[in-house]
């Protein structure tokens, strides 16, 4: 696994790093109804989450996205690490996107008005994969 982020990398690691790091910060300082409605959102998809209190709930979310987002900006963590950790956030937001009543059409894939700022994290899910791929296939022994 390589140290360095190679160059060809860097855009992609920007963008996304861009968009996630804006999101956690912007729910740093969420108030109870954003947490409420998040945490709501959040639980029907996931039951698990429904035993964390709303305002624990958005205050982990917005760590986790602040985290994900520098450790996406920082060239010194490994984009094997950094493509996995962001293929598994991306991965749980289309698990909501999948599961949530109302964003998709019925019977399809494609988004409703309320889903498109969802579903269009798809390229989220892309480029941790592509990030992810690209050192496994690079390191194959």
């Amino acid at each position: 696994m390589k140290i360095l982020v190679r160059p060809h990398q860097i855009p992609p690691r920007l963008a996304a790093a861009a968009v996630i790091l804006n999101s956690g910060l912007s729910k740093s300082g969420a108030d109870e109804d954003t947490a409420a409605s998040l945490h709501g959102m959040a639980s029907g998809t996931y039951p698990f989450l429904r035993k964390v209190p709303p305002s624990t709930f958005t205050k982990l979310l917005s760590k986790t996205e602040i985290t994900l987002g520098v450790a996406l900006l920082v060239p010194l963590v490994p984009s094997f690490l950094a493509g996995a950790a962001l293929t598994g956030f991306a991965a749980g937001l289309l698990g909501l996107y999948l599961k949530t009543p109302g964003l998709r059409q019925e019977g399809s894939l494609r988004p409703t008005e309320q889903g498109i700022a969802i579903a269009k994290d798809v390229w989220l899910l892309g480029i941790g994969l592509g990030l992810v791929a690209e050192e496994m296939r690079d390191h194959r022994p």
